[in-house]
């Protein structure tokens, strides 16, 4: 297995120093893993002055798979928006073709109470979120800000081909169809033409799919129905904009965003793996950080591009006995708990492995 691992920024050290101790573990039962560190994000831009340089590129491409922590922060806010670190989680993303975000929010029993939701609305959720990752209005030409008529004018372009739709449908059907066989297409069809195509595409191709029945709903619906009545859901798909948004919303419903991992897949499953919180500069090297979802990324990377799910659901059950336990970092700490550090949490999930 080649992996190149990116730490990135923030608390993004902190929390891949946990991953790679799985990674130990498995390397020293015989596991075959050569793993390679590179630059991304900010501090990318410190070191080479671009977000992602050529060397993180070569190496990106030639890995089998590639372990990203988090990048961004404020200190970087103030340089050209090509320089900022953002923009090098859009171009690896858009470099190596993944496509395909899969964010699950699944409710660990544990935590029900950590939910700012009542647990009898929370209980049990189980919810995969399928973004589309390379297009919308994230990439859509023209875009930028120009002086008309003596005015600023900000614009983006949202654009979606059939071909774009057609992939990521077919992978939420196929995800579907390995769970509950409900897909739930979100759009925004009743004043965007982009997503009226969005919804024409997924009827079409579901007759692919007969034994998965496919729904449709507003994006502002959606957000609503997120936090009305979660449980209704199993797998949603939706374009980039709709997909940043909602899938940020879904992983709140499980009372940490610290605790949720996520896949972005090419065709060929090489995927990148990364959690779905952010850096948390404010604090960054005060071992706090949770490191649990990006040690279940380790686990969704095992699962989707090393086809290895033995190794997989270890790791997600060393983390499942780690909660049951009652250890806690802070994000998701509650009274009769015991609150440990970033390196803690690592050690007890070490000892359950």
């Amino acid at each position: 297995m080649k992996i190149c691992y990116l730490p990135g920024d923030g608390i993004g050290p902190e929390i891949m120093a946990q991953a790679l101790r799985v990674l130990d573990v498995f390397q020293s039962e015989g596991m075959k893993i050569e793993r390679e560190e590179a630059l991304l994000g900010g501090a990318a831009v410190d070191a080479t002055g671009e977000p992602y340089p050529p060397a993180t590129q070569q190496l990106a491409r030639a890995a089998d798979a590639v372990l990203l922590a988090a990048v961004g922060g404020p200190k970087w806010d103030v340089l050209p928006r090509p320089q900022r670190p953002e923009r090098g989680l859009l171009g690896i993303r858009k470099d190596l073709n993944l496509f395909a975000n899969l964010r699950p929010a699944v409710l660990y029993d544990e935590l029900k109470n950590a939910s700012s939701l009542k647990p009898e609305v929370v209980s049990g959720l189980d919810i995969l979120i399928v973004r589309e990752l390379t297009g919308d209005i994230y990439f859509g030409e023209p875009r930028g800000i120009t002086v008309e008529n003596g005015k600023r004018v900000g614009r983006n372009t949202m654009i979606y081909d059939e071909d774009e739709i057609r992939r990521i449908g077919r992978v939420a059907f196929e995800a579907a169809r390995k769970r509950s066989k409900k897909l739930c297409s979100v759009d925004k069809m009743n004043v965007l033409e982009t997503t009226q195509l969005w919804r024409d595409v997924m009827i079409e191709i579901s007759a692919e799919y007969p034994d998965v029945e496919l729904s449709h709903m507003l994006v502002d619906n959606a957000a609503m129905q997120l936090v009305r009545a979660p449980k209704q859901f199993d797998v949603i798909v939706t374009g980039n904009i709709f997909g940043d948004i909602l899938s940020d919303q879904a992983s709140m419903l499980t009372g940490s965003i610290g605790m949720l991992p996520s896949a972005s897949l090419d065709e060929n499953n090489k995927g990148m793996y990364e959690p779905c919180h952010g850096s948390a500069p404010d604090i960054a090297g005060k071992n706090l950080a949770n490191p649990l979802a990006m040690i279940l990324s380790v686990a969704m990377m095992m699962r989707y591009s090393f086809a290895d799910e033995t190794t997989a659901t270890r790791i997600e059950t060393a983390v499942k006995k780690v909660l049951a336990a009652g250890l806690r970092t802070g994000d998701i700490f509650e009274e009769g708990m015991q609150r440990v550090s970033c390196t803690e949490m690592g050690d007890a999930v070490i000892a359950r492995l």
